[in-house]
């Protein structure tokens, strides 16, 4: 079988078993803070395992993308260098939600492995929970019973709370497992040593590829266990994995899941690929399987970016880069090229890398040009410092090169190697972990466990037609922030729309009906399906009758912005094209944001065509529609969805005509365009490759800005004593051209002759030709001009100028290249001490640099300090 066949055969199986085939949910997490992607298979049923949500299918199966990069599953370390590690990792899964439990999960699996894909029985290796008395949980007895009724008791090996113990992360649903360990070794190899004591004990051979999780219990904050609601099953088998075993390989990347990629790498670089240790292999291995965390990433919405999601996936691209540009010497893009083979190969199954495949190459080719460069700028930085610093290299500069040209340590640590030196990583590791702390706690969050009131209830949403109600508080608990504490509310029903879609989350109060005490509600968002109200206060007395009221007029002009953008997405298709599409936005009281695909500036024309229309369609006052309707008679309807985004089976749909607007869309819009009144783009620009952004103001935001534009015009109508404002401005912006012309001439004879008068008064000290003095010069790039021209007619020089500068003192100092080889000097160095004496700060090059300050009374003693320099 090939990956293809191998990943059918597994979804038409438990097809056959009843259970629902549904798709895989984006690797990017959105409305869920405890996560940043997708981990694992069972992170989109994480509010069914809760309770949170109604079950529809209490049997489904499906192939997830999964990412490990980041908390407590990372593997990015490891990828590449041994056989069977990813980022990014398709894991195939069966679930039941309250349905089966171990016996049907248990005698699946093995029918699957074993008589589908035909696994020796005798190469497989079983592992159960053995208990945990730091739990209080005991040994899993029914697991056992039920494996052995297929497998000899010796390949059941029993299994610590660490292997056999599944958690999603420090909370959460979590449950004891069976693990399905496959010993992939030639026979000699099984005949010198038992695979069962391989088993969890990292050898590339013999390897988990099935876990079978019995999801029984929740973590909490406190660390104790509670019993879930039901009884689940959550298995989860790795997909490369698999395709290894029955493909008859030794390594995940021999399988045709990679080959292709690597043959394309191989065949660029003229590098034969032998599946060995060689640092060419590992490069080839890394970049074929970072090419798809990439890639899919891009495809659910998440561009590369310095903070959060996008940075992690920044990291991955570039470590990618790095791998090519050291080890198969691609000193230009190349990872985008092998996007097409990607989206041949994988997007039968996953159709986003096809519709977002222009896209992703750009993005992926945009920022290999950019690391590129900031690799080139690394590598001259690293070499002058290493051309004047002997010995090894200073950790806290190997860092610098890390933090501000997000330059890779170990590709540092290889360029010293290169130069028989080595990089002091004790240092290097402290200043980043002082990064780190700084970082961890800025964010840090320490939330409590919930103090449930009324349990087993659920919230309803009625913001759409209320914006206050009756409501009763279910549950509690407190957070902790950069040191300060809030409190999180969940509401038996709630008017507050939870942050979602771009559209932020409603504020307002709470108020106490017995007695009119109020507290107010700062935010709100939404956590594992449940909506979660922020309040900076608790009520005093938490029980009784509560009114919820949203206020109104910040959620008006929220609706304002959110409709707009609906018909500005619209107008952009009708103007650029059908390409368009949406690829984020911000929805807030004050303005919107839009992003979008389209790979050139949107011009001046088009942007007063796009206001245009959509101005038409709010003066037209067309009503809002909204259904509630099943996916795909939405999709035959022509409604937009967003890349990324998880839909139901049912959605909601919002229509401004039929004919014009049409898009899945949770938020909350006005009830006919005419209330928006007025639509004002302010700014159009790019945020990444592929990706332009257009902000735009609405409503009286929007007459705001026109009435202070109108009234900046008539004053200038006024200074100018003309109506004709852009022609006088022109001829102002000539005269000044001209006039500046003048000055600049003025200044080049000024400078000719200060630099005679300067030549005459040199001092000849120990063989040094000294220049020390103060210029009359109110121009720091004349003054560089005349310490340039200086150095190239004095030998032996040098200068140092004392000058006030649009009222600052400033210091310039200029040696000359022998002093600085021969003599040690260094510009730089020297200017930190003299900028001392006028309170002010600088640097620059060793032949350089330049100080400014706020004592103009010390540039005489800074110049007496420079004259002691030579003595």
């Amino acid at each position: 079988m090939d990956s293809n066949q191998i990943r059918k055969s597994f979804l038409e199986f438990f097809k056959s078993k009843e259970h629902n085939i549904v798709a895989s949910a984006p690797m990017v997490v959105k409305n869920d803070p405890t996560l940043m992607f997708t981990n694992a298979g069972m992170n989109q049923f994480k509010d069914l395992f809760l309770g949170n949500a109604p079950i529809k299918f209490p049997r489904v199966a499906d192939t997830q993308k999964c990412l490990r990069v980041s908390g407590k599953h990372n593997d990015l370390e490891e990828v590449g260098v041994d056989t069977y590690h990813h980022t990014m990792f398709e894991m195939l899964g069966n679930w039941s939600f309250g349905d089966y439990f171990k016996k049907e999960a248990i005698d699946w699996a093995w029918e699957l492995l074993t008589e589908v894909y035909k696994i020796s029985k005798d190469n497989i290796y079983i592992t159960v929970f053995e208990g945990s008395k730091e739990d209080g949980l005991p040994f899993d007895q029914d697991a056992y019973d039920f494996w052995k009724k297929h497998i000899s008791p010796e390949r059941i090996i029993n299994g610590s709370k660490k292997d056999n113990f599944w958690e999603m992360g420090d909370t959460g649903p979590c449950g004891p497992c069976s693990e399905i360990h496959v010993d992939i070794r030639d026979e000699a190899q099984k005949r010198l040593i038992d695979g069962k004591t391989l088993v969890n004990n990292d050898h590339p051979q013999v390897i988990e590829i099935w876990n079978l999780v019995f999801m029984e219990f929740n973590r909490k904050a406190d660390n104790s266990l509670e019993k879930l609601p039901a009884k689940h099953v959550d298995t989860g088998m790795g997909f490369e994995r698999l395709c290894m075993v029955i493909q008859g390989k030794k390594s995940n990347y021999d399988t045709d899941v990679f080959q292709d990629y690597i043959k394309f790498l191989s065949a660029k670089s003229g590098i034969n690929y032998s599946s060995s240790d060689a640092k060419p292999d590992v490069a080839m291995r890394v970049i074929a399987d970072h090419l798809r965390a990439i890639a899919f990433a891009i495809a659910d919405g998440q561009l590369p970016s310095n903070t959060g999601a996008g940075y992690v996936i920044r990291r991955i691209l570039r470590r990618a880069v790095r791998y090519g540009y050291s080890f198969l010497d691609f000193k230009e893009p190349f990872i985008f090229e092998l996007t097409d083979i990607l989206s041949e190969k994988m997007g039968v199954e996953f159709p986003e890398l096809i519709s977002q495949r222009a896209l992703i190459k750009k993005v992926i080719q945009e920022e290999e040009i950019s690391f590129l460069r900031t690799l080139d700028k690394g590598i001259v930085r690293f070499q002058e410092y290493i051309s004047k610093t002997p010995g090894n290299i200073d950790g806290q500069f190997a860092f610098e090169l890390y933090d501000t040209y997000g330059f890779p340590v170990d590709l540092t640590q290889l360029l010293a190697r290169e130069n028989k030196v080595q990089v002091e990583m004790e240092e290097f590791n402290q200043a980043l972990q002082k990064q780190k702390d700084r970082s961890r706690a800025a964010t840090s969050m320490d939330t409590g466990d919930w103090i449930e009131l009324k349990p087993g209830r659920e919230t309803q949403f009625v913001g759409y037609e209320l914006l206050n109600s009756p409501v009763e508080i279910l549950r509690y608990r407190t957070v902790k922030s950069k040191g300060k504490e809030q409190y999180q509310l969940v509401l038996n029903q709630t008017p507050f729309y939870s942050e979602s879609g771009g559209q932020i989350g409603d504020t307002g109060i709470l108020k106490r009906t017995e007695d009119n005490t109020t507290i107010n509600i700062v935010d709100t968002k939404k956590e594992n399906g449940v909506i979660v109200h922020y309040a900076e206060k608790m009520p005093e007395n938490l029980l009784g009758s509560f009114q919820a009221v949203v206020d109104k007029k910040k959620r008006t002009l929220i609706e304002n912005n959110h409709s707009a953008t609906h018909l500005l997405h619209a107008a952009l298709r009708k103007v650029i094209g059908t390409h368009v599409e949406q690829k984020g936005s911000l929805v807030n009281e004050e303005n919107l944001r839009f992003d979008f695909s389209h790979f050139s500036k949107v011009t001046d024309e088009q942007i007063a065509e796009i206001e245009k229309i959509v101005n038409e369609k709010i003066r037209d006052n067309i009503a809002l529609n909204v259904q509630v309707v099943p996916i795909d008679k939405a999709r035959e309807m022509g409604a937009m969805a967003l890349f990324g985004e998880k839909y139901g089976d049912t959605v909601r749909v919002v229509t401004f005509d039929k004919d014009y607007s049409i898009e899945l869309c949770g938020g909350t819009h006005v009830s006919a365009t005419g209330q928006i009144g007025l639509f004002k783009i302010v700014s159009e620009g790019a945020v990444a490759a592929g990706i332009r952004r257009i902000e735009a103001l609405t409503a009286d935001k929007a007459e705001a800005l026109i009435n202070s534009e109108l009234s900046l015009l008539n004053n200038l109508r006024d200074v100018l004593k003309t109506n004709d404002v852009l022609k006088s401005t022109e001829n102002l912006i000539q005269q000044n051209a001209d006039l500046t012309a003048q000055i600049e001439v003025l200044i080049r004879e000024k400078i000719k002759a200060l630099k005679t008068e300067l030549k005459n008064k040199i001092q000849l000290i120990n063989g040094v030709n000294s220049i020390i003095e103060t210029v009359d010069i109110d121009s720091a790039d004349a003054i560089k001009d005349l310490a340039f021209q200086l150095r190239g007619e004095v030998e032996n020089l040098f200068f140092v100028a004392g000058s006030i500068i649009k009222g600052k003192p400033n210091i310039t100092v200029m040696i000359a290249d022998n002093l600085v080889k021969e003599k040690g000097f260094n510009a730089g160095s020297i200017i930190r001490e003299l900028a001392k004496e006028i309170q002010g700060g600088g640097g620059g090059q060793a032949f350089y640099a330049t100080a400014g300050g706020n004592n103009p009374a010390g540039i005489n003693s800074a110049l007496e300090k420079a004259g002691k320099i030579l003595v």
